[in-house]
């Protein structure tokens, strides 16, 4: 029988590898968390062997670890490195290619057409809350981005609640979690206690309880049912980290503040924090071309405004100092990005707070932008 979605249902964690065996059937690339150089990465997933089975995530400004644990749990960290930015619009990105035909070129398509669809498992309330910003961005009448939509049409979310938050957590603050709402096709609650680990499953797509359908299922208790909504509430408990709710207002009235040379002071401008935000968008474009000269290729780049060529134009670059390029990046995030896309372009995930190498907070920049427009 196929569950109606919005119902509440169990599997056991071995189902869990039944789900991945069903989704690669489908034809899915299958996307999940692992354990790679020291930190969690969404790659490729085909046995839940593969998993982050008793590791968990410690992060601060500056510094981000692993740490094992004793317990079974397949998702006890809060969130990955990277988000899932890099598998809907990639680091690196061929966008056509030609070869010469008679005095000129033929266009050919990228080449990346017939990948597989793909299937991300583990999806937190915040990176959903990020993928809904860039499904914004790159849907803007007359600038739709070819790659990520059809990417984006053609992913399933497989979504997992939060149960705790690392130290750089700040999305109850933010509005885009812990809970998980809506935009996902199934949300999961990891249940591992005295009486078993199991999964807390509901459907929020037909795919999505097309999928339950095929796997063992089993009504949940009460105290399962319970123990799944306490996951969340426990996660915001945790969270002492708050993004001011009028930071749109505070930068807009702080673009001449002296804060922006105590930041700059300590800003390397390395960019790490565009590298790994969910929802930083910034490109170049490079050309290339054979020796021969018979066939070229377009390529698209992350790349970052917090580097000088970025806003190199004729005749210079237009911010020199590293406190224009601070000031440009935290404006767009949290003021300007309302004006553009009607929400802000953070999440509240904390990755930027983790990954600075001086620990810049961007909670505390806004807090100390109020500070000195109220003279303290």
């Amino acid at each position: 029988m196929q569950p109606d979605i919005g119902v509440k249902t169990i599997f056991a964690r071995d189902e869990l590898n039944r789900l991945l065996s069903l989704l690669r059937g489908e034809g899915y690339l299958v996307l999940g968390p692992k354990v790679g150089d020291g930190a969690i990465v969404y790659e490729a997933l085909d046995d839940i062997a593969e998993m982050p089975r008793g590791w968990r995530d410690s992060g601060e400004p500056g510094r981000y670890r692993l740490i094992a644990t004793a317990d079974d749990a397949l998702f006890g960290y809060s969130v990955g490195a990277q988000g899932w930015k890099r598998h809907l619009y990639p680091p690196r990105q061929r966008l056509f290619r030609a070869e010469k035909a008679g005095r000129g070129f033929r266009m050919l398509h990228p080449g990346d057409e017939n990948d597989p669809p793909l299937a991300f498992l583990g999806v937190r309330a915040c990176e959903l809350a990020a993928i809904g910003v860039l499904d914004r961005v790159f849907s803007q009448e007359g600038f739709e981005e070819p790659g990520y939509r059809r990417r984006r049409r053609r992913a399933l979310i497989i979504a997992v609640e939060c149960g705790r938050a690392a130290a750089t957590c700040f999305c109850a603050s933010s509005g885009t979690g812990p809970a998980l709402e809506a935009g996902f096709d199934l949300r999961l609650n990891e249940i591992a206690d005295g009486d078993g680990h199991v999964f807390l499953a509901e459907a929020g797509s037909e795919l999505g309880a097309s999928l339950l359908s095929r796997l063992s299922l089993m009504p949940p208790s009460p105290g399962q049912i319970a123990a799944a909504a306490a996951q969340p509430v426990e996660a915001a408990r945790q969270q002492t980290r708050r993004m001011d709710g009028n930071a749109a207002e505070i930068l807009a009235r702080s673009l001449e503040s002296p804060h922006w040379d105590e930041v700059a002071a300590r800003c390397l401008t390395c960019g790490n924090c565009t590298m790994v935000c969910p929802t930083c968008f910034c490109t170049t474009v490079e050309d290339v071309t054979d020796l021969s000269g018979n066939h070229a290729e377009r390529w698209r780049n992350w790349d970052s405004c917090f580097t000088i060529d970025y806003s190199h134009i004729a005749g210079g670059a237009f911010r020199q100092k590293a406190s224009s390029r601070y000031r440009q990046w935290i404006n767009h995030k949290l003021s300007t990005w309302h004006q553009q896309f009607g929400s802000s372009g953070c999440v509240g995930c904390g990755r930027c707070i983790a990954w600075c190498p001086v620990g810049i907070d961007i909670t505390e920049e806004v807090q100390s932008l109020q500070k000195a427009a109220d003279g303290r």
